[in-house]
C-alpha cells in the first residue's frame, strides 16, 4: 500500500511538473507568428495549429487545461504572436476571441475596382473574389436600390478593420451597413439609385466639400435641359469596367459606346461611378440654385463656374494660360 501511495504521489509530482512546464511557463514564438483558426475546428486541431506554430508546448495539456476550464468557447479568427505568452495566456485570448484585425482605409470617390485592391493589399483575399461579390451581391442593398446593377456606390467610404476569418460577403456587408447609417442620417429614402449616381459623379468631379452643391447645380440643370453632363470621370469608368483605362482620356475616349459614357447619352448613367461620401450625397440631395452649365479647374484645385459657353471658354482659356506659366 505503501508502495502504492508513494507511486501515486510521484506520478501526482510529475504531471503537476509536466503541467507547470507546459502550461505555465512562457514561450516565446521566435518572432511574428500568424495563426489562421477556421470556424468549425475542435479543440484538438486548435492544439495541433499553436503547438506547430511554436505558440505552445504541449497541445495534450492545452487541451486538458480547456476541458477543465468550461470557459466560452474558443474564437475562430487570425490570430498574431509575438511576445512570450505561457499556454494560459494563449487560451484566454482565443477564448476571448482577440483575433488580428487588418485596417482597410476607403477614401470617398474610391471605386470597386480600387477598393478591391485595397482588400487584396490588406491581405484580406484576392482582389478578383471580392469584385465577384461587389458586382454580384446586389441583394445587399436591393431594398434601396431595387434597379443597382452592383454594390457600386453603397460601399461606403471609411476606415474599417476586417478579419481573415470573415468572408468577402462579410466584409461587403459592412460597408453597405455604414452606407445605410449614413444614409438614414441624413434622410435619404427616396429616388436612392439617382442620388448616389449623382453624388459618385460629384465625388469625383471636386475634392473640395464648399464646391459639390455648385458642381451639382451644374448637373442639375444639365438633366432638368436634357443637356448631356459630358462628365470625364464617367468615361474612365466606362472603360474601366472594359478593361481598357490606360491612365489618361484622349479625344477618342468621348466617343467609347458604353451606357456609362455621358458624352453620348443624355442623363445619368445606370447607376453611380464610385463611392461618394456623406457631402457628396448631401450636394446631390439639395443642389445650389443657379444658372450655371459649366465649370473648369482654375489650376488650383478650386473650378470656375459659368451660365452659358462663352464664358466657359473664357475660363478654359484662363486656365491654358496658367498652366502655360507654370
Amino acid at each position: 500500500m505503501r508502495r502504492l501511495l508513494t507511486f501515486l504521489l510521484l506520478c501526482a509530482i510529475g504531471l503537476t511538473a509536466w503541467l507547470a512546464w507546459a502550461l505555465w511557463l512562457p514561450m516565446s514564438p521566435g518572432g511574428q507568428k500568424f495563426v489562421m483558426l477556421h470556424t468549425g475546428y475542435s479543440t484538438r486541431h486548435v492544439a495541433r495549429e499553436l503547438k506547430s506554430a511554436g505558440v505552445i508546448r504541449s497541445s495534450e495539456a492545452f487541451v486538458l487545461w480547456h476541458a477543465f476550464h468550461r470557459r466560452p468557447s474558443l474564437k475562430a479568427g487570425e490570430y498574431l504572436f509575438e511576445h512570450g505568452a505561457n499556454g494560459i495566456a494563449v487560451h484566454n485570448r482565443l477564448a476571448r476571441g482577440d483575433v488580428y484585425v487588418h485596417t482597410v482605409v476607403i477614401p470617398e470617390g474610391f471605386n470597386i475596382f480600387d477598393i478591391a485592391a485595397a482588400i487584396e493589399s490588406a491581405g484580406l483575399g484576392s482582389r478578383q473574389d471580392f469584385l465577384k461579390v461587389a458586382t454580384n451581391d446586389t441583394a445587399l442593398i436591393s431594398d434601396l436600390a431595387p434597379q443597382a446593377v452592383s454594390l457600386e456606390g453603397y460601399l461606403f467610404p471609411n476606415t474599417y478593420e476586417f478579419s481573415r476569418a470573415q468572408s468577402m460577403q462579410e466584409m461587403a456587408a459592412a460597408m453597405v451597413k455604414q452606407f445605410r447609417r449614413v444614409a438614414a442620417e441624413i434622410g435619404l429614402t427616396e429616388n436612392v439609385q439617382r442620388t448616389v449616381t449623382l453624388a459618385s459623379i460629384i465625388e469625383k468631379e471636386t475634392a473640395v466639400p464648399e464646391e459639390r452643391h455648385e458642381v451639382a447645380s451644374v448637373y442639375k440643370n444639365r438633366l432638368t435641359g436634357r443637356v448631356p453632363l459630358q462628365a470625364d470621370p464617367s468615361v474612365i469608368y466606362a472603360e474601366l469596367l472594359q478593361g481598357r483605362y490606360t491612365g489618361g482620356l484622349h479625344h477618342d475616349d468621348m466617343s467609347f459606346d458604353s451606357a456609362y459614357n455621358t458624352y453620348r447619352h443624355i442623363g445619368l448613367p445606370p447607376g453611380p461611378i464610385a463611392n461618394p461620401g456623406k457631402s457628396s450625397l448631401q450636394a446631390a440631395m439639395q443642389p445650389n440654385q443657379t444658372n450655371f452649365l459649366y465649370f473648369v479647374s482654375d489650376g488650383n484645385g478650386h473650378h470656375r463656374f459659368s451660365n452659358n459657353l462663352e464664358e466657359h471658354n473664357r475660363n478654359v482659356a484662363a486656365l491654358r494660360r496658367a498652366v502655360a506659366k507654370r
